[in-house]
C-alpha cells in the first residue's frame, strides 16, 4: 500500500496532514483568544473623535472633543463618528488578517475570522 497521500508533494502522509491541521487549529485558537483581548484606539478629524475598538470589533470607547460638538451641524459629526468606527474596523480587520496569515501561510480562508 503506498505511502505517499494522493500526489501530495514530499509524499506526506495524512498521519502528517493531521497533526500539521491539529497545529494550526491550536495557532487559531491561540490567536482568537489575543484578539480577544486586543484593542485598538483610531482617531478621526485630526483627533476630535476617537473610537477604540476591540479584536472582536466590538466599540469599547468613543471620545468627541467638545470643539467638534456643534449643534447647527450635527451632519459633520455625525461623519466624523462612522469614519472613525469604520476605520477602526478597517485596522482591525488588517490586523487580523496579518495574524492569520502568518498561521496559514497566506492560505485563503475565508469565514474563519
Amino acid at each position: 500500500m503506498p505511502k505517499g497521500f494522493g500526489g501530495m508533494p514530499g509524499g506526506m502522509n495524512m498521519n502528517n496532514l493531521m497533526k500539521q491541521a491539529q497545529k494550526m487549529q491550536k495557532q487559531m485558537a491561540e490567536m482568537q483568544e489575543a484578539l480577544t483581548n486586543k484593542t485598538l484606539e483610531v482617531s478621526a478629524g485630526g483627533g476630535a473623535i476617537k473610537v477604540t475598538i476591540n479584536g472582536e470589533k466590538q466599540i469599547q470607547a468613543l471620545t468627541i472633543s467638545p470643539d467638534v460638538v456643534d449643534p447647527d451641524d450635527v451632519e459633520m459629526l455625525q461623519d466624523l463618528v462612522i469614519s472613525a468606527v469604520n476605520e477602526a474596523i478597517r485596522q482591525m480587520d488588517e490586523s487580523t488578517n496579518a495574524q492569520m496569515s502568518k498561521i496559514t501561510g497566506g492560505m485563503n480562508m475565508p469565514g474563519l475570522f
